[in-house]
């Protein structure tokens, strides 16, 4: 090409690369793309421009207007006619025409392109000329040559180098890359895919200069700008949690406990300079809103503020909609910006075509590589995709050295090649495997170390005992258990709300005289106020009306049920505080509310609420209920339920040494689930209770005892078959078959009744009451009704099983402390440290 006097192209960066290698001055431009050419600019960037000049002259809509300025622009550059897409009835509307008048009467690259004309006496060359839009050709000069950028020669696909991770990707890049080297290499990549990020990070953190990164929009004090607006116009639920990216963006470290405290609500002086800029935004203009966080974030602004008077927003003020208007604006124009055009090039997949480096390292090559075809009227959709294929074709040849890095798997699934592969090399490519990839595993530096660590030469401390929410965690996740003991977590306010409950509750037992002589609003707004950092204004009427009647629930279950106070040596008193106490300036002094116990022998811990006599537990819930039966199901140590409790089965495993030898209850009273029933006046404290019991035997001689027999004769009518059958036969007979044959273990109660044990059961009690069929029917609803028992309370065999289960926990979770806290096979909900757990591709990682 060096003989001619101009060369076209339609890629700037090739018209570039063809400029600087010019070996001797020229008058003129020698290589340019046909806008540079007319409009006689680097790159003019008519879209941005003609929008803005839009939205200045007319009222429509900025999304409208970006949306029909694109329009006009594609129509026109596909047919060489501006006046084009007024011929397809859809987009004849009058807003097309107003943007089309306004488009008319400004300059653009595209006008110039359309009234200019090469000189005939030029000698011209176009590369690449199946590439140019009809707009384009239309400066073509009458005699021109044409280079095809393909030549005739084969190329080789250099080797894939397949990786395990997107990291190792990187990893593998920045080894290779310093600062000497950097403006020798170029890196392609989705610009929309995770690749970008990670590059951008790694090569910062290494001191490496790139360009071709992050624009504009991505500068950390515009994001952090135009974040702190939204929150000022969010409503007035915004929690600290929300604002933590733009404390951090201020400098500012707010405590992770508060992260579920309302912003409003939350005192301390690191806050209050963002409260105080939501507080007052409302009254602000742009301009005066980015001088007050100018001023709070100690950092200059001046770009951002220039292009808030190019949109006109400068003096105007901060609204939803315009808001709204500059999100959108940010995310459908690239604005231009000033920066150093050297260091590691960054190109984009599907935008670049041309990358003028020696060497070139593609990233993914995968699927989202392809283009996809925009649907216009005026497109030729078959000949756009044969486009984007030479457009990959080319891109694929770039530099002296081009090395394809690509992952082979992706969360356990293969990753897709590009499907251009498929169309280029005419056969079936499924996978990168398909490729004969050079498989490549991380290996440190020699020297290198990592992070900077010091050897710990100390001997992990023992565990000796679990609370029941620490081994409920651990089965369900040992590494979220793991991170449990390692990262703080926010204050919740269902914790808070329970906490009050339970002050008010341990308070009533020892200070009732005090609570009935106190202003009962009074106490509420006492409650109120420790969940007011987390409530809103709406839910606080309604929480108002639930502490009013939850603590006269409270109040009647211990009045109708009053405790036995006596000593217990096996718990104590540990200083957890008390707001009603310290409210009504009162000690507790009780040896039955809030008691401690840390067991080693057992390997257990945990607060008992109330032992409200010597073989009853209770704990107050503010929850939903469960039945028993659900209770028992996931305390299970068989097969571990998704949402595992071992509460009860723990609290007992203790209270037995404490009452040997007798039967125990653990009750727990859902005291809320009443609240509708208070209103009304219609509630009944049995209601609300959930009763778990265990007996000091095993199941088989349970079910023989007088105690068994009431049971499955209690709480029907006398004609029911059961209580009828039962009653006849006799509790002796009863207990004589019973001691003489096995309850059998199944799973079912189904499966009970199809045993030789319920067959004979039958023949028994006919034997001895008659051949009736109510005795048969009898018989297999008591067996059924045993079986249920069974599932809703604890024995011997239960809790005995249960401590041996606890010790196996413990043993594993002191192996783990030596090495490494597996991730397991977890219910995904029940993982509070999802993030620190998830695999690159959204996995589990062991």
């Amino acid at each position: 090409m060096a003989d001619y006097d101009l060369v076209l192209t339609v890629d700037a960066p090739l018209s570039l690369a063809l400029n600087r290698r010019l070996d001797h001055p020229r008058l003129g431009r020698f290589a340019a793309t046909p806008q540079m050419l007319a409009a006689d600019e680097f790159r003019p960037q008519d879209q941005r421009q003609l929008f803005l000049d839009v939205i200045d002259a007319t009222a429509l809509p900025w999304k409208q207007a970006a949306h029909l300025v694109e329009l006009i622009l594609g129509c026109w550059e596909e047919t060489g006619d501006r006046q084009a897409i007024l011929e397809f009835d859809r987009y004849d509307t009058s807003a097309t025409r107003e943007v089309l008048e306004v488009i008319a009467s400004v300059e653009s690259a595209h006008r110039d392109l359309d009234e200019y004309q090469i000189d005939d006496d030029l000698d011209v060359v176009v590369i690449g000329e199946s590439q140019f839009s009809a707009l384009d050709r239309s400066i073509l000069p009458a005699e021109y040559d044409v280079i095809d950028p393909l030549t005739s020669e084969a190329f080789d696909l250099p080797a894939f180098h397949s990786f395990a991770s997107r990291t190792a990707i990187v990893e593998a890049i920045v080894d290779n890359v310093t600062s000497e080297n950097a403006d020798d290499v170029a890196v392609v990549m989705d610009r929309g895919g995770p690749f970008p990020a990670l590059i951008e990070s790694a090569l910062e953190a290494r001191d490496i200069p790139f360009y071709g990164g992050p624009g504009f929009a991505d500068d950390e004090g515009l994001r952090t700008f135009f974040e702190l607006l939204r929150l000022a116009h969010a409503d007035s639920r915004a929690r600290v949690g929300d604002v933590r990216p733009i404390a951090r963006g201020l400098g500012i470290d707010l405590p992770v406990t508060d992260d579920q405290k309302l912003l409003r609500e939350l005192d301390g002086r690191a806050v209050e300079p963002i409260q105080a800029f939501c507080e007052d935004v409302g009254e602000w203009t742009f301009g005066e809103a980015l001088e007050k966080f100018a001023g709070l974030s100690d950092r200059s602004l001046d770009a951002v503020r220039d292009e808030l008077d190019v949109l006109g927003l400068v003096d105007k003020p901060v609204t939803d909609g315009r808001l709204d208007d500059l999100e959108f604006y940010l995310s459908a124009f690239d604005v231009p910006i000033d920066r150093e055009d050297s260091g590691v090039l960054l190109a984009d997949a599907k935008t670049s075509v041309y990358v003028d480096r020696p060497a070139v390292f593609y990233l993914g090559l995968d699927a989202d590589w392809t283009h996809q075809v925009v649907d216009r009227p005026w497109i030729d959709t078959k000949q756009k995709d044969r486009e984007h294929l030479r457009q990959f074709q080319l891109l694929l040849q770039n530099g002296r050295e081009q090395y394809y890095l690509v992952q082979e798997t992706s969360a356990g699934e293969s990753v897709r090649p590009c499907l251009y592969f498929h169309d280029l090399l005419e056969a079936d490519v499924e996978t990168f495997d398909d490729f004969g990839t050079i498989p490549h595993t991380y290996r440190r530096q020699s020297g290198s170390t990592g992070f900077e660590h010091e050897p710990v030469t100390a001997e992990p401390e023992s565990i000796e005992t679990l609370s029941q929410s620490s081994l409920s965690t651990f089965v369900n996740c040992p590494r979220d258990y793991f991170f449990d003991q390692l990262v703080e977590q926010p204050d919740q306010d269902y914790f808070r709300k329970g906490n009050c409950y339970h002050n008010f509750a341990e308070f009533y037992v020892n200070h009732p005289d005090v609570v009935a002589d106190a202003d009962r609003a009074e106490l509420v707004n006492l409650l109120l106020d420790e969940l007011r950092p987390f409530v809103d204004q709406v839910d606080r009427d309604v929480l108002e009306t639930e502490f009013d009647v939850g603590i006269d629930l409270v109040e009647r279950f211990i009045d109708e049920n009053p405790p036995v106070k006596r000593d217990y040596d096996e718990y104590e008193v540990l200083p957890f505080g008390n707001l009603v106490a310290d409210y009504f300036d009162r000690s507790i002094d009780s040896s039955i509310t809030e008691q401690w116990f840390e067991n080693p022998e057992l390997g257990g811990k945990g607060k008992v609420d109330l032992i409200h006599s010597p073989t009853q537990l209770l704990d107050y819930k503010s929850g939903s209920s469960n039945s028993a039966s659900k209770v028992v199901d996931r305390s299970s140590i068989e097969e571990i339920h998704d949402k595992p409790d071992f509460q009860a089965l723990l609290y007992l495993a203790h209270h037995r040494r404490v009452r040997p030898d007798e039967p125990i209850d653990f009750v727990f009273y859902h005291f809320l689930d009443l609240v509708d029933d208070a209103i009304t006046g219609s509630a009944d404290v049995e209601d609300a209770l959930v009763r778990v019991t265990y007996y000091p035997v095993a199941f088989d001689e349970w079910a023989g005892t007088r105690t068994a027999f009431d049971a499955l004769c209690e709480g029907v009518a006398e004609s029911n078959s059961r209580r009828k059958t039962l009653e006849k036969l006799g509790y002796d007979a009863y207990a004589q078959f019973l001691d003489g044959h096995a309850f059998p273990d199944v799973d079912e109660k189904e499966e009970l009744l199809d045993t030789e044990f319920a067959d004979a059961f039958v023949r028994d009690a006919r034997d001895r009451v008659g051949e009736y069929k109510y005795v048969t029917s009898g018989i297999e609803s008591a067996l059924k009704t045993l079986f249920g028992l069974r599932g809703e309370n604890y024995f011997r065999d239960d809790i005995d099983a249960f401590e041996a289960f606890l010790d196996e926990q413990i043993d594993l979770i002191n192996d783990y402390r030596e090495s490494s806290f597996p991730v397991g096979d977890p219910n995904l909900d029940r993982v509070t440290h999802r993030d620190l757990l998830l695999t690159e591709g959204g996995g589990f990682d062991d």
